[in-house]
């Protein structure tokens, strides 16, 4: 069902102040626990959580990939679960994770937010948790394109204000709805006779495509393989961000909005 029905399952046994959350796929360094208690110990009674610093190993021989260049985003993410502390209170108040995200992705940020409108704070701890790369193959970044249907969900609950609280990314999802628009555009022209028209539409989809895959290629290693990924997958994204972003929509039109979510 999911990491947040499988940490719901946790967190609802635990009898102790604090409840800590860390991914499957860290590496706690030694001084971890005792960096860990320090943190706790020093959170104040409105303190909610306290996020652990996570840092991630990069190549020092190349320049990393554009899969290894996501995942050292998680070093700037806010409030990631991969090392997390909650005050079991808190998870208390707002009734933990909200199982509707049935994937790793934006179940972190969502609870962040439920938490800081029920009064708690959230701080950032001393404590550092290391976060390899997981190996992936090169289709990885098309099936991360089903988070969008989550950041549908997102926006329902919290308004569209929710990026710069949640302090994320923003994401090329208007520049991706503007490139598919075209691909599906410069066809129905065609047919209709306007060659013109057709043609503008079509350049203006393949100039669309191709930015997106240089921005994509320029910092990372440039080798032929990755050039290919990057390539080919950059035609992929768009118009599945924008199918998955749409499924959200629709799945979740009814899911009730936060009182305060502007």
């Amino acid at each position: 069902r999911g990491p947040a029905a499988a940490r719901n399952a946790g967190w609802r046994t635990v009898l102790a102040p604090w409840t800590v959350f860390l991914d499957d796929d860290v590496q706690v360094l030694p001084d971890w626990s005792r960096r860990l208690a320090d943190d706790l110990a020093a959170a104040g009674p409105s303190t909610g959580g306290v996020q652990g610093r996570l840092r991630v190993p990069l190549p020092e021989d190349r320049r990393p990939t554009d899969w290894e260049r996501g995942t050292a985003g998680l070093e700037q993410a806010a409030w990631a679960t991969a090392d997390m502390a909650y005050r079991t209170a808190a998870l208390m108040d707002v009734q933990g994770f909200d199982e509707r995200f049935g994937r790793a992705f934006r179940e972190d940020a969502d609870l962040a937010l439920r938490v800081e409108e029920a009064g708690w704070s959230l701080r950032r701890g001393q404590r550092t948790t290391r976060h390899p790369v997981r190996p992936a193959d090169r289709w990885v970044s098309v099936r991360a394109q089903r988070g969008n249907a989550d950041d549908a969900l997102m926006t329902r609950l919290h308004g569209p204000g929710w990026w710069t609280r949640a302090r994320a990314p923003r994401g090329r999802l208007p520049r991706h709805a503007f490139v598919t628009s075209m691909a599906l555009t410069a066809p129905v022209l065609a047919l209709a006779g306007r060659r013109r028209a057709a043609a503008l539409a079509g350049a203006l989809w393949a100039l669309g495509t191709g930015e997106f895959a240089l921005a994509r290629i320029r910092p990372g290693p440039r080798t032929p393989d990755e050039i290919i990924t990057m390539a080919v997958t950059s035609v992929v994204i768009p118009p599945l961000a924008i199918r998955h972003w749409l499924d959200g929509v629709v799945r979740h039109r009814r899911a009730p909005a936060l009182r305060s979510a502007p």
